[in-house]
């Protein structure tokens, strides 16, 4: 458990800094998380134990990969920047069953670190405190290879979270809501102030949890075009679904999609946000069915 000389603390923060001469680079969204409370609520959240493993994207100077390593099994950290990797090393030495890998996690071969790292493992969560220049696509990287992943804890942006968890009717449900619920269950676990960081960012951010579904809520014959039509029905968020889709499937069968629309109890004037995921998957199959998109 957490001792007396904890990395994220302020002092001993600003003293690793110090010591290795390290400046923040803002290109990088680099923030480190200064309160102990809050790595405690991140690592229960992730439910590890020693037969288990944890993906750390992005440690920084490893504040939480020292909070992963007294819980998990098996913990790798990717690091993109390279004037970390020696600090790493440096304060994780206590901890053998703990890898750095220094590389872009969007450019790594995902499988293969899964294979070389976590072959022992009973279950992986990536469990991580994310730029928030690259949540999305991290996230979403991370969905879309099936890797097999227990759930995700990250801390991200506040308004980001609220959107992964986001549901039908309000202004936060949009494409990355329906994407992540699509593969996993939401929960927002806490709200963290820009105080709990150095340097602090100028928004409040979030731990949410996802816990990956073993099966899709939804059945869709094509994950691809289900997709395709969640982004078309969100192209322009205050058109209605009728005209943003004819986009989709083309103006000169507009009349065809506004019948089809009715068919499928959807309303052509409702806007995409009103959808649920069902309502969604019934759409891009009937669309298929009627040949108005492939």
């Amino acid at each position: 458990m957490a001792g007396a000389m904890d990395i994220a603390t302020p002092t001993r923060t600003k003293d690793i800094i110090r010591k290795h001469g390290f400046t923040f680079k803002k290109s990088l969204g680099q923030n480190f998380l200064i309160d102990k409370n809050i790595l405690d609520k991140i690592v229960d959240a992730a439910a590890l134990n020693k037969d288990k493993g944890a993906l750390e994207i992005g440690p920084g100077i490893g504040a939480l990969t020292e909070r992963l390593a007294q819980e998990a099994g098996k913990v790798a950290a990717v690091e993109i920047d390279n004037r970390l990797i020696p600090i790493l090393e440096e304060v994780l030495s206590p901890y053998p069953h703990v890898s750095v890998v220094h590389g872009d996690v969007l450019k790594t071969d995902l499988a293969k670190l899964w294979a070389e790292r976590f072959a022992s493992c009973s279950q992986v969560s990536v469990v991580a405190n994310l730029p928030y220049y690259v949540t999305t696509p991290i996230v979403m990287t991370l969905l879309e290879q099936k890797l097999p992943l227990d759930r995700i804890v990250v801390m991200v942006q506040k308004e980001v979270a609220e959107r992964m968890a986001a549901k039908p009717g309000g202004k936060d449900y949009g494409t990355l809501s329906i994407a992540v619920q699509y593969y996993c269950v939401p929960d927002i676990v806490c709200v963290v102030p820009s105080g709990a960081f150095i340097p602090a960012p100028n928004v409040d951010s979030a731990v949410i949890r996802l816990t990956k579904r073993e099966a899709p809520p939804v059945d869709v014959s094509d994950e691809t075009r289900f997709f395709r039509v969640v982004h078309a029905a969100f192209t322009q968020r205050r058109k209605t679904l009728h005209n943003n889709l004819a986009a989709l499937v083309g103006k000169d069968r507009k009349g065809e999609l506004a019948g089809l629309l009715e068919a499928s109890g959807i309303k052509p004037e409702r806007r995409g946000e009103t959808l649920s995921l069902q309502e969604f998957a019934t759409l891009s199959e009937a669309l298929a069915s009627a040949g108005l998109i492939e």
